[in-house]
């Protein structure tokens, strides 16, 4: 099943490759098709999905290059598994938001469904040799996407994405190579790896713990690695900005989790009380950064920095509320942010613009449009009631304990958050109306509104009733803290 879920968006894009590019409606479904297999695969294994158990499950393993003791070795446990299923989801409902690209549209389909692929590679890899290829897998068709199809400085923003990730992925495989060679079973089983680790010197775990962290930090991003992803997030295509948000930058914190936390538990130790600081960090700087914003993706764009803190210091906390904080964070990041994209992508396809200044009263004018941001802006500055708030709830739960001071700083970022959130809806959908958009700013069209309806519908279930994705990751985040 983790075969099928993995390759099934690999063979979409396969059969792309062969449909004529002027047969846009045959691309477009067996994009859908593809997607939709890996969705569904993935919604039939929460049936068989054993919430009690800690390990891994739907294993499978075979021998790839002997020679080497590299093994093609899949499996999820209660850390990755939620991933998966948020990576299926968001892919598909960024597919529904591509309906409106139009150039190069098999192109666009081939590259996205090889994304998609990667992502879920680096999820369900227990081989680390097969992670670091899915890691890599990512880069290229992210390259792309933006370079092809971004705004006026798509080809900026793509150059600086690729070589910011390939110099970190660089430092990641270094790393790789030094616990496969320190490592007496001479293995790059991931399992193997974590029973081996525990008897590895301090210093070697902290400096391979450096090289894993390079790449992983770049990806999160944690300052001062971050100044890649907003000029990214501005240039790339609304869908493609929605998957960064909501997976890719999730792959740099369960890399954190899954390698470093696991294999390296000295090297994370030590590194810990620097965690907490680039946590704080984080959080503040990411959301006075999002309100000096007048464009509204880059300030969506430094929201997700600021969000990924709340994550950082659930795993400084090494707490369960904090662990599980840290985890459903990155689903309801995911989800929320996700929403605020396409909702961002709505009103530039309308307008052309994003400058928030330019608007004005549109609440009267589109009032399905701003019931759904206000929900989105809502749930994203943490108010109770939402998803956004359960996870950051216990992110501090979790930290507070050990860093209490750290900790009550963080909290000044939810003030901050929601300054420049409520300075948003003020600008654009209260007061007088800017007759320039007069006859120009229709509602939200049918498919605008499947895409962000399914978002809005969760960020509502899982801020009232969190025990269900809370309960896929109970197990596997307690068995975590007992190593």
């Amino acid at each position: 099943m983790l075969s099928l879920i993995t390759w099934a968006p690999l063979v979409g894009a396969l059969l792309v490759l062969l449909i004529p590019k002027e047969n846009v409606k045959a691309i477009q479904g067996v994009g859908f098709l593809a997607a939709g297999v890996s969705l569904l695969a993935s919604l039939l294994l929460i049936l068989s999905f054993d919430r009690s158990t800690a390990g891994f499950q739907f294993v499978e393993q075979w021998s790839w290059i002997p020679s080497f003791n590299v093994s093609y070795h899949l499996g999820v446990d209660g850390l990755s598994f939620p991933l998966v299923l948020l990576t299926t989801f968001m892919s598909f409902i960024a597919l529904i938001g591509s309906m409106g690209i139009k150039e190069r549209v098999k192109e666009y389909f081939f590259w996205f469904l090889i994304l998609e692929t990667g992502m879920l590679g680096v999820f369900v890899a227990l081989d680390l040799i097969l992670f670091y290829v899915f890691w890599e897998i990512t880069l290229v068709p992210m390259y792309f996407l933006i370079g092809v199809w971004g705004g006026p400085k798509k080809e900026f923003a793509a150059i600086k994405f690729f070589l910011y990730t390939l110099s970190g992925s660089v430092f990641m495989l270094l790393a790789i190579l030094a616990m496969y060679f320190n490592n007496p079973a001479r293995t790059f089983d991931m399992i193997e790896m974590m029973k081996a680790g525990a008897a590895w010197s301090p210093r070697f775990q902290e400096i391979v713990f450096l090289g894993l962290y390079f790449g992983l930090a770049i990806k999160i991003p944690a300052f001062p690695f971050h100044t890649w992803l907003p000029l990214a997030h501005v240039e790339a295509p609304t869908p493609i900005s929605v998957i960064l948000a909501a997976v890719l930058l999730k792959m740099g914190v369960y890399g954190l989790l899954r390698l470093c936390y696991q294999m390296l538990p000295a090297g994370f130790a030590w590194f810990l009380p620097a965690l907490v600081v680039i946590a704080v960090i984080n959080i503040v700087y990411g959301a006075l950064c999002a309100m000096a914003q007048t464009d509204m993706k880059k300030m969506v764009a430094y929201s997700s920095v600021n969000h990924m803190g709340y994550c950082l210091l659930g795993i400084a906390g090494m707490t369960a509320a904090g662990f599980s904080g840290a985890v459903l964070q990155m689903i309801n990041h995911g989800i929320i942010t996700g929403a605020l994209f396409l909702l961002v992508g709505v009103i530039y396809d309308r307008a052309h613009t994003r400058d928030l200044s330019a608007f004005g009263g549109l609440a009267a004018r589109v009032p399905v449009y701003f019931g759904l941001m206000a929900l989105t802006c809502f749930a994203s500055l943490g108010l109770p009631g939402l998803s956004g708030f359960v996870g950051e709830f216990l992110c501090f739960l979790g930290a507070f304990p050990l860093w209490k001071w750290q900790t009550t700083i963080s909290v000044l970022g939810i003030i901050a958050t929601a300054a420049f959130f409520l300075r948003m809806i003020q600008k654009v959908f209260l007061g007088a109306f800017n007759e320039k958009w007069e006859g120009h700013m229709p509602d939200m069209t049918p498919r605008e509104l499947l895409s962000v309806a399914p978002l809005a519908v969760l960020t509502v279930l899982f801020g009232v009733y969190p025990k269900w994705p809370l309960d896929l990751m109970n197990a596997t985040v307690v068995a975590l803290l007992r190593k």
